[in-house]
Order: structure tokens, then C-alpha cells, then sequence
């Protein structure tokens, strides 16, 4: 399978792209944190495109993951600024809700980032990776990887936060479904009933989160095999939990696509990645809210879908039958951070 930012982006988002705005268009993005590398470039991605298409962006994030009230505070300044248009990647896609209900009340065009909120049409459009199909693709690596002995896996779930965002749920979800486990209520994570699941613990999505999350599990069930992160910095914690107890080998699996992430799976760290692309997702963000301010064009969903979707690719240098995927030198062409 061979992967261009062309491809990716598909002729839709090439015409986004193309369009241009005045000096006075004010636009926003609004982040979880300000450190994870993925959001480092989609912040990158958006003020290349903001500069190209002449708009003012202002850029907020939350103090960690889950600062929900930071981001109140961000999309109610925006609002106040005058901004065109708000990009959010939610903290906690539920109860942003209002807040954005408020902002586009007010004229404002509210595009989600990665995250879509919940429901999915409080905000005007998502621009995301499939985050169901980037957890099914590692689920699916993993089971084949397994083989025989998926059927007695011992599986460790390290998930993002208990407000349980879209992407945190989605993402588990895909993964236990690609790993051939029965979802009870596929809009949470933490209520399956399969042996197999040793538990659930959350990692606030960074490494510190990812070694105590291990931690926590090994001393549950010192015999895990499997480990899905919701990210590759929490990965790197599991690791580092796993090597102290002697547990290189287990199973690791993620999703993000981060430069450090292909390389872990470059290394042995990781088995496989679910690459998504954070630069293009904010890029593209940036040019609607620029047309949307031109001539009140609203941006699209991809057909079929209820987002727009900016593309995933699984990266692994063990493929399996029937899942495709790419190898890490490909995968590092289109990294990030």
C-alpha cells in the first residue's frame, strides 16, 4: 500500500485547500495539551496554512488531557474576539457541548479536530481520522499476530481518561472488535464481559499515565500478553513498566503514527501503529473556516461517512494476511513530531 498527502487528502480537500481569505478573518485552534507531539503538529499544520491564506489564528490548549474548563474558557475568549471560526480537539466531548452550541449560535463555524464531540452534529463538521478503523486495524494486527492463541490472550486496556472522550472510545472499541471480543455497549469502554480483558486503567495519554496504567495492571495480572494504548506516549510507559518486570515481549500495540511512535515500532517496542495525520487535519481546519468567511460555505462530510475523514494506515514491520499495512520506512516518510 503506498501512501502520498496527495492521496490522503483526496480532490475535495485539494480544493479546500486552494482557497484564500483576508487579513481580517480571526480563527482559533483550540488543543488538549500543548506538548503532546501530536498536537504540537497540528498546531504547526494550522498556523503554515493560516499564514499562506492570510488569517489571524490565536492558539489555546489545556494544562494537560482532560482540562475540560480550559477549553470553556478558550472557545468563550474566541467568541468574544470576533473569530470566524473555532478548531477543537475536546477534552471532554460531551460536556463542551454547550459551550460550542453557544459559539455557533453566535455565527461562529466550530470544526472538531481528531475528536469528534458527542454527538457528533454539535459541531458544524469533524475533520478526524477514523479512530473506529485505526483501533480495528491494531485489533485485527494483533489477532493475527496471535494466531491460536488469541483465543487465550491476556489483555491489558490502557484507555485516556474516565470522561471517556469520542476518540478514547472509539479507538478501544475498534481494537476489542478487531481482537474478535464481543462489544456490550460500543458508545463506552469498560463494560465487556470477555475473560480475556484483564482491565481498564487511564493514561491521561503521556508516559508517566502509561507506566503507572501498567503498573497498575501487572499487579492485577503479572501474566499479560497484550497491551492497546490509546497513544504511543502512553505505550512508551507501558514499555517501560513491562522491561522493569522483566516483560519485554509482550504485545503492544497503538495508535498516532508520531516520528517517536515509528520508530518504537521500528525498534521492537511497539508491534504496530494506526497512523493518523494531525498536520493535514488542521491545515484543512484553517482553509474552511477561511472559505466559510469568504462566502458561508460549510465543508462536508467524506460520502458515507459523518466526518471528514483524513486518512489512517497501519504501520508494522510484521505484516499479517488480510490486514494491510505499510512498513516503518514508509511510515516514517509521513510521520510527525
Amino acid at each position: 500500500m503506498k501512501l502520498s498527502m496527495k492521496a490522503l487528502m483526496g480532490s475535495a480537500a485539494l480544493a479546500l485547500m486552494a482557497t484564500t481569505a483576508s487579513a481580517q478573518t480571526s480563527a482559533c485552534l483550540i488543543t488538549k495539551t500543548d506538548t503532546n507531539p501530536f498536537f504540537v503538529k497540528m498546531k504547526e499544520g494550522a498556523e503554515a496554512k493560516a499564514a499562506e491564506l492570510g488569517v489571524t489564528l490565536k492558539s489555546y490548549a489545556g494544562r494537560i488531557d482532560g482540562d475540560h474548563e480550559s477549553q470553556v474558557a478558550a472557545v468563550e475568549a474566541c467568541v468574544a474576539d470576533g473569530a470566524k471560526g473555532i478548531l477543537i480537539a475536546a477534552s471532554d466531548t460531551k460536556a463542551i457541548v454547550d459551550s460550542v452550541a453557544a459559539a455557533r449560535a453566535a455565527g461562529v463555524l466550530v470544526i472538531a479536530l481528531d475528536t469528534p464531540l458527542d454527538p457528533i452534529d454539535a459541531a458544524d463538521v469533524t475533520f478526524a481520522t477514523d479512530n473506529f478503523q485505526a483501533g480495528l486495524l491494531i485489533g485485527q494486527w494483533a489477532n493475527a499476530t496471535l494466531g491460536a492463541d488469541a483465543a487465550n490472550a491476556k489483555i491489558a486496556l490502557l484507555d485516556l481518561s474516565i470522561a471517556q472522550p469520542s476518540v478514547d472510545v472509539l479507538r478501544d472499541q475498534g481494537f476489542l472488535q478487531g481482537m474478535g471480543i464481543d462489544l456490550a455497549d460500543p458508545n463506552k469502554w469498560g463494560d465487556e464481559t470477555d475473560p480475556r480483558i484483564v482491565g481498564n486503567e487511564v493514561t491521561s495519554g503521556n508516559e508517566e499515565g502509561g507506566l503507572k496504567a501498567m503498573e497498575a495492571l501487572l499487579a492485577k495480572d503479572p501474566d499479560i500478553n497484550v497491551v492497546y494504548t490509546i497513544n504511543e506516549p502512553s505505550a512508551a510507559g507501558a514499555f517501560e513498566a513491562l522491561k522493569a518486570a522483566g516483560k519485554e515481549n509482550v504485545l503492544i500495540v497503538s495508535v498516532d503514527g508520531g516520528c517517536p511512535g515509528v520508530q518504537d515500532v521500528k525498534d521492537g517496542v511497539i508491534g504496530a501503529t494506526s497512523q493518523q495525520y494531525p498536520l493535514q487535519m488542521a491545515a484543512l481546519g484553517v482553509a474552511a473556516i477561511a472559505q466559510f468567511a469568504a462566502d458561508g460555505t460549510k465543508p462536508a462530510p467524506t460520502e458515507g461517512k459523518a466526518f471528514f475523514d483524513t486518512g489512517v494506515a497501519l504501520i508494522t514491520d510484521k505484516p499479517v494476511d488480510g490486514v494491510e499495512s505499510i512498513d516503518t520506512t514508509k511510515g516514517m516518510e509521513l510521520c510527525w513530531g
